[in-house]
């Protein structure tokens, strides 16, 4: 299987108040590496990408329970 569905898989097992912390988490860590990547440039930018992507996955997948609830 795809990344994208193991990781969609993997959110529906967790609750939303571990979703929750956990995309708090990762949005501080997408500034941090932004601020990183600024100063000098990481060794692969395409990570600042896929965080992104995820916490996308994660806001999605907890608006989803949000209006089903």
């Amino acid at each position: 299987m795809s990344k994208k569905v193991d990781f969609n898989k993997s959110l529906a097992e967790i609750g939303n108040d571990d979703l929750k912390a956990r995309i708090s988490e990762d949005e501080v860590r997408i500034k941090k590496l932004g601020f990183a990547h600024a100063i000098t440039p990481l060794e692969n930018p395409m990570s600042i990408r896929a965080l992104r992507k995820d916490l996308a996955r994660m806001k999605t997948e907890l608006k989803k329970r949000e209006l089903t609830a």
